[in-house]
């Protein structure tokens, strides 16, 4: 053809809007095609949104629309989307896979595949044939399976009239004619298009292989994806240290705070509040909202705020199960697997209950009862609407977010963002119905006060207290009662303590009496306004321990301001060596007592006072640099109560020391450290016997108390003591209980379990009391309303110095036993010196704190005496020599010494047994030139050894 019309010539040649590279016609662009039965006819492109057409008259062909061809273009032949639509969790149905339309230009409509019959004549235009997005949605594997478009390229330009062309009276070509039989197609198209049409069925069939692929993966991965049910997920819910009251909290243990309730725990209110907030449709919808999912994706999809369209199981599950956490469509599509078959299995109000438990509302607060708590200082069960609203609105964002800068809704945060919040939720509650019968909306002036934020967010709290060091008691006793073990050894199957106090939701009731502890702080903790070392140096430091002699019960312990701090009352594993030992000096001389008054010694019985040297040794025992009044003729009594040190030796050198080591465990000391070792080494009396530990490690120097002993030992001793020789083993814990995951019930799994022994005679017990009666009072350390109570004080100077190191005292009355211990907390300055530089003996500081606690602890109780004395044990034993004693001034003249026939006013040594003693010269509790200070300066080193320094 010419110019007009030869497909030859450059200009007459037909060309295809958008094929071969062409951009599509323009404004300019003309074309010229010949008729059926007639000439070519100009026809100009027209521009009229999509699918564009053509101008110009007879039978051209025209674009209605997208996806319809222009003339002479390469038909595209598509299979649709084919994918695995809404996977409907419950139902796993895949959505509909669509194999589109494959339009061939003026071809007739070809649902399923390109329309590929061959052309009898002309040149004809190949249509591309592809699959689109075959995509299945999200499988458990999380990934997007796709099939990418396979594209057929054209074949020869298809000529006019041909069906690709859809020329008239073409059956799809709307003004196309039909194929005549003289029109030939060249053998090479037609194979093309044979291999095309293959190919397109393949592709197709693919399509439909990974469409029915999606759908088994979705049902796949609902059937076999192995929900835990609720009673199944064991959140770490908090554990609650209490007072003995069982209403003091001490202190709050754990991970989370959390405290489990049930539905029937929530009321409906509350409920409905937080279905306001987070899912309006929870009531309505089977555990996954599709109209929510939709609408969050158009919110998302137009630029909206982001949404998440996730329903309050679908939160449950996420929050519940540890590999729900990541944010995947393959979690996504677990999530609301899951979300329906919870449904499937728990009612409304069971779902609501378990996500209820364990959300995060901030502060430190999983679950709706710790926020409650946390809040507004009330359980759920008596929860308002309007704070129901307030915790309600806490959900979606209860602490700020870094990245967007959102400051989350605490009203104590982002007061006016909590106020927006709670009205949000509040309307809601409206629009549903939801609130209690006859209540009307809160107002905002009805907006509740929530409780300002503390530190540690109610979790820890008391750890770093005093009371923090009652934890590691309960520990042990939880060990003792088969609870948990100390350590991780694999072959005990029970869980860590620490773990599980932490984690396990656990209501422990101590011994700890909240009024006595708050006077043995007040009394010893520095940082107190009118504690005993408020003003004193800043080295000393103080220890504490109060027992209820009738069942063992630690009623107040004071070790250290912190509780994850060094316990000085009780035992510290520092660097793999226990340790908490202090020499009690002359206050171990009440074991030595019953132990001698146990063999048969009688306090009546005379012992030697003066200055002793240990044959074969270079050790000479002394007391203390004090001159004994009564020379080598002093009663048993007397070297009592004036802590003298050479009749202890004398007589623990006769009985034998390990009599004493048996004496002072059986009264309640459990570990003893040697002095020979560095570090010393701790030896446990409960599983050996004196025998085992005497003459070594301890040798007779136990008489008067080298060797370290913890507070809350000592204290445990004295108690039985009181108790008149029944041994109650000291202990912290009266109950222990553990919420019920099912039913919320708190089920009692352990408690004390008393066991008094009588493992000192009670004529002893009795005895030794009637002796240390008369130190107290005439120390200065008597109690209020003239309370009876006996007491030793005890000192260990510090190497040969005349500063002491160690200071006690240790006292009781028939209903409270209490050991009070002075020393240094600094090792560089182990020397303890009062504020106006003595030395602290045993009646000046440590004297005063225990005077003070007992009678504020004691304030109101019933006074009670001791049982009186009998006289036990032989009078005439002991190695004292006879001698015409001193006249002296003092003694009370009450009772006449059987020794003495003739009654001398003057003479102390007639009047000191059982009478109670003279008082002495008067002096200062704790001067260091006080060589008789009433049993507070007794104890000590012998000059020549080498005292035990404390590191």
């Amino acid at each position: 053809m010419n110019s007009n019309g030869d497909p030859s010539s450059p200009r007459g040649r037909a060309r295809i809007p958008g094929s071969n590279g062409d951009q599509g016609p323009t404004a300019d662009d003309s074309y010229q095609r010949r008729g059926p039965d007639g000439p070519a006819q100009q026809w100009q492109p027209t521009e009229s949104g999509p699918g564009a057409g053509w101008s110009g008259g007879g039978d051209r062909p025209t674009t209605s629309g997208p996806g319809r061809a222009t003339p002479g273009s390469s038909g595209r032949a598509s299979v649709g989307s084919a994918g695995v639509g809404s996977a409907s969790v419950g139902s796993a149905s895949a959505g509909r896979a669509r194999v589109g339309r494959a339009s061939i230009p003026g071809s007739a409509p070809n649902p399923g595949g390109a329309n590929d019959d061959a052309a009898p004549a002309g040149r004809r235009s190949a249509g591309r044939a592809s699959v689109g997005s075959a995509s299945v949605g999200s499988a458990s594997v999380g990934g997007r399976a796709t099939v990418g478009r396979a594209v057929v390229r054209p074949v020869s330009p298809a000529g006019p009239g041909t069906p690709d062309f859809g020329g008239p009276g073409t059956p799809g070509g709307r003004t196309g004619r039909r194929a005549r039989p003289d029109d030939k197609v060249p053998p090479d198209a037609a194979k093309k298009a044979k291999r095309r049409k293959r190919l397109n069925w393949i592709i197709a069939s693919f399509a439909v292989f990974i469409m029915l692929a999606g759908i088994g993966v979705v049902g796949f991965t609902y059937y076999s994806t192995n929900m835990v049910l609720p009673n199944e997920i064991a959140p770490p819910l908090v554990t609650t240290v209490y007072a003995s009251d069982g209403k003091k909290e001490l202190v709050k243990l754990g991970e989370q705070n959390r405290v489990f309730v049930t539905k029937e725990q929530i009321p409906d209110h509350v409920q409905k509040a937080v279905a306001s907030a987070e899912d309006r449709n929870f009531y309505d919808h089977s555990g996954v909202d599709y109209k929510g999912i939709i609408r969050a994706a158009w919110n998302n999809l137009t630029g909206g705020g982001r949404q998440g369209a996730s329903t309050i199981t679908q939160q449950y599950a996420r929050n519940a199960m540890e590999n729900l956490k990541d944010d995947s469509y393959g979690r996504k599509v677990k999530e609301a697997i899951i979300a329906s078959k919870l449904t499937e299995k728990y009612t409304k109000p069971e779902i609501m209950q378990h996500y209820l438990n364990v959300i995060y509302f901030g502060r430190g607060a999983y679950g709706i009862e710790a926020a409650a708590q946390t809040y507004f200082r009330v359980p759920t069960k008596d929860l308002t609407v309007a704070q129901a609203a307030v915790l309600a609105g806490l959900i979606k964002q209860p602490v700020p977010d870094s990245s967007t800068g959102h400051k989350g809704y605490d009203p104590a945060v982002n007061p006016e963002a909590a106020k927006d919040r709670w009205n949000y939720v509040l309307n809601g509650m409206q629009e549903k119905g939801w609130f209690p019968p006859g209540q009307a909306r809160p107002t905002d002036a009805e907006y509740p006060k929530v409780q300002p934020p503390k530190e540690g967010n109610g979790l820890g709290n008391g750890v770093k207290t005093p009371v923090g060091n009652v934890v590691n008691y309960v520990y042990e006793e939880m060990a003792a009662m088969k609870l948990c073990q100390l350590g991780n050894d694999p072959a005990n199957k029970l869980p860590n303590c620490v773990t599980e106090v932490k984690e396990g939701g656990y209501k422990i009731r101590t011994t700890i009496d909240a009024k006595m502890q708050a006077a043995a702080e007040a009394a010893a903790m520095r940082a107190k306004k009118n504690s005993v070392l408020a003003d004193q140096p800043a080295n000393l430091m103080a220890a504490m321990v109060a027992i209820n002699p009738k069942n063992g019960q630690v009623q107040a312990y004071y070790g250290g301001d912190d509780g994850t701090g060094i316990d000085f009352a009780g035992k510290n594993t520092l660097g793999g060596v226990l340790t908490g030992g202090h020499p009690p000096g002359s206050s171990f001389k009440i074991y030595t007592l019953a132990a001698g008054l146990q063999a048969g010694k009688s306090l009546q019985s005379h012992w030697k006072t003066k200055n002793y040297k240990i044959p074969d040794t270079k050790i000479t025992v002394v007391n203390a640099g004090r001159t004994a009044s009564c020379g080598d003729w002093c009663s048993l009594e007397w070297s009592t109560v004036e802590s003298y040190n050479v009749p202890f030796y004398h007589l623990t050198k006769e009985i034998g020391a390990d009599k004493v080591v048996d004496m002072a465990k059986a009264a309640g000391i459990t570990t003893m450290w040697t002095t020979s070792d560095n570090p010393p080494a701790p030896m446990d009396l409960t599983k050996k016997k004196g025998s085992e530990l005497s003459p070594a490690p301890f040798w007779d120097m136990v008489a008067y108390g080298q060797y370290p002993v913890t507070v809350l030992d000592h204290a445990n001793g004295v108690a039985t003591l009181a108790n008149r020789g029944k041994y109650n083993k000291a202990h912290f814990v009266i109950s222990v209980e553990k919420q019920n995951r099912d039913t919320g019930k708190w089920d009692k799994v352990g408690g004390e379990q008393l066991k008094p022994q009588q493992r000192i005679e009670q004529p002893v017990a009795d005895e030794v009391t009637s002796a240390l009666t008369k130190i107290p009072s005439n120390s200065g350390l008597g109690l209020s309303g003239s309370r009876p109570s006996a007491g030793k004080t005890g000192t260990w100077e510090y190497a040969d110095t005349a500063f002491n190191a160690d200071a006690w005292m240790v006292g009781y009355t028939p209903q409270l036993a209490t050991a009070v211990w002075v020393g240094s907390k600094d090792p560089k300055k182990p020397m303890i010196k009062d504020k106006n530089g003595r030395s602290v003996g045993g009646a000046g500081l440590p004297g005063e704190i225990w005077q003070q606690f007992m009678n504020n602890a004691l304030k109101g109780a019933e006074v009670l005496r001791f049982a009186p004395a009998t006289g036990i044990g032989d009078p005439n034993s002991g190695n004292g020599i006879p001698t015409t004693p001193p006249n002296l001034p003092g003694g009370d003249g009450q009772t006449q010494n059987p020794n003495c026939p003739i009654p001398d006013p003057n003479n102390i040594f007639c009047n000191m047994i059982p009478g109670g003693g003279s008082p002495g010269p008067t002096t200062q509790p704790g001067d260091p030139n006080d060589d008789n200070n009433r049993g507070g300066r007794g104890g000590g080193l012998t000059p020549t050894q080498t005292p035990r320094t404390r590191q």
